[in-house]
Order: C-alpha cells, then sequence, then structure tokens
C-alpha cells in the first residue's frame, strides 16, 4: 500500500467533487479506509506544493508518482484509490 498525495483548493468545485467521490468510494469500499491520504491544499502549503510538478488541481500523487492531474471522473476514483491499495 502506497499513502495518496492530494492537492486541492478548498473553494475548487472540481475539489469538492473530488473529495466526495472518495467519501463515496469509501462508503461502498471500506478496504479504502486504510489508505493514508495527505490532503495538501496549496494556498496554505505552498511550500509543499512547488515542491511537486503539476499545474491544475485536484492532483493525486501514490507515492512519489503523479497519477492524476486535473478534474476527475466519479469512475476514475475508484481505480486510483485500488491502485495505491495494492501496490
Amino acid at each position: 500500500m502506497k499513502p495518496i498525495k492530494l492537492f486541492y483548493l478548498r473553494n475548487c468545485p472540481y475539489c469538492k467533487r473530488a473529495l466526495q467521490y472518495i467519501e463515496d468510494e469509501k462508503r461502498l469500499h471500506p478496504e479504502f479506509g486504510a489508505l493514508e491520504i495527505e490532503m495538501i491544499e496549496e494556498s496554505e502549503h505552498a511550500e509543499i506544493a512547488d515542491r511537486y510538478d503539476y499545474h491544475y488541481v485536484p492532483t493525486f500523487y501514490i507515492g512519489e508518482r503523479k497519477e492524476h492531474e486535473g478534474g476527475i471522473f466519479r469512475e476514475e476514483i475508484e481505480p486510483l484509490l485500488r491502485k495505491a491499495l495494492n501496490e
């Protein structure tokens, strides 16, 4: 299992949607509750965000590898979480 870093902005509608999708997937798949998801609000933690190569939020890293950048669809969340769980 590898940790997830999720870069987001508090007022971003795509980020809010991604956070809701994650919560929905955790309810449907209790095994996802074991995942470590570090949430990094980029405007509050610019010193951390500046160390990573991305331009759009939400951005997901599994371990140190960028897996997804920008708006995300509901059907993309489960495979992303499952990938982190299985690595």
